[in-house]
């Protein structure tokens, strides 16, 4: 059976700026090759300004957030619903639900509609209180409005079965092997092999880039320390200026090569991942695809992945600890090739289309047979 799906939630496709976007991009495409017709929302700031991509239809909807800020977001939810409303899709995905949920009221009343739940939003400490507050509020209203759900993570999965008794289904995010190809444009001026530490992430406090850096600040290494993200912000000002003094931190800025980002990635000596909140982190798992030997934060969302396959650190003494003390021995490579083997068999992106399809699938019929057949009683 083909249907007619509309995901709705990001800033449009092919992606420039995170993880649903990057989700949306590949199950959008996947979606429509297995003969669907797949609309997805874009911003109307969006960099890609075609009406179609690889078979998806794209509908540019206005978004005033470079006018009036984060309220933007709201706005552009708003009207690409009011735009969904009169485009009969058999089933609306929506990526999150931090500025739509609010309209649940207008979601298309005869789709049957498929909510990502995002990562547990409200307990990032980027967000002052009523921001948190908001946040909680917006994830009650889209288990209220929504008839199905997709978790990114189990641990998400199990919460909220947890708080709301509702089942979701467990769909993680995928990553793209090292190709060949990719190994041949390694720039070896800048990857030199094992010669630093890494990190990639988001300037926030939450990924625990200060204890990462402090605790190499206090080690006795003579590796570098390369840093990837922008760190215009304030808390990116902050690191930088902590730091500066130590000349072995290096801060690249963003870089969006994604091939000299896996090159980095694979050629580092420990890959740190201090993601503390969200689900399956795309990040990660291009590190894990890279064949990075990893270091990770230690809770619930990086352990569901990595399992054994990682080192875990809780504070700036555990990750001096490891700066001074992990080699790259059997056991390491191990680890390597552990991950590696999840990526080819639990998180490759073949796998979470079919996922999502089968979902979308079971979604729709059973929307439709709850509409046709009366509840008994």
């Amino acid at each position: 059976m083909k249907l007619r799906i509309g995901i709705l939630g990001t800033r449009g496709i092919p992606n420039y700026y995170g993880g649903f976007e990057h989700i949306s991009e590949y199950v959008s495409a996947g979606l429509v090759q297995k003969g669907h017709a797949v609309t997805v929302y874009n911003s109307h700031n969006h960099p890609y300004t075609a009406s179609s991509w690889n078979g998806v239809n794209i509908v540019h909807c206005y978004d005033p957030e470079y006018l009036i800020g984060t309220a933007g977001q709201f706005a552009y939810d708003f009207n690409c619903l009011r735009d969904a409303r009169t485009r009969n899709f058999d089933v609306v995905l929506l990526m999150g639900y931090t500025s739509s949920s609010v309209w649940g009221r207008m979601y298309p009343p005869n789709s049957a509609i498929i909510t990502n739940m995002d990562g547990l939003e409200w307990k990032r400490s980027k967000y002052a209180k009523p921001v948190q507050r908001f946040l909680k509020y917006a994830e009650k209203l889209a288990v209220k409005y929504s008839q199905f759900y997709i978790a990114d993570s189990k641990v998400i999965s199990s919460y909220l079965k947890d708080k709301y008794s509702i089942d979701s289904r467990y769909i993680p995010y995928g990553a793209d092997l090292f190709s060949e190809e990719e190994r041949e444009q390694l720039d070896k001026t800048d990857a030199q092999k094992e010669d630093y530490f890494l990190l990639m992430a988001r300037m926030e406090p939450e990924n625990n880039i200060e204890a990462i850096l402090e605790g190499f600040n206090e080690s006795a290494s003579a590796k570098n320390f390369k840093v990837l993200g922008d760190t215009s912000n304030r808390f990116g000002k902050y690191i930088t200026h902590r730091f500066k003094n130590d000349s072995r931190i290096q801060f690249k800025g963003s870089i969006f090569d994604n091939t000299a980002v896996r090159s980095l990635q694979n050629n580092s000596y420990l890959y740190f991942h201090g993601h503390s909140v969200g689900g399956t982190n795309p990040s990660l798992l291009e590190a894990m695809a890279s064949e990075a030997l990893i270091a990770a934060h230690n809770n619930p969302f990086n352990k569901s992945v990595l399992q054994s396959d990682a080192f875990y650190f809780d504070n700036a003494t555990e990750v001096r600890r490891l700066v001074e003390n992990v080699q790259r021995h059997d056991t390491e490579r191990t680890m390597v090739k552990n991950n590696l083997h999840k990526i080819q068999y639990q998180f490759n992106w073949e796998k979470i289309i079919d996922e999502y399809e089968e979902f979308i699938l079971e979604c729709y019929h059973a929307h439709n047979f709850e509409r046709i057949v009366p509840a008994r009683g």
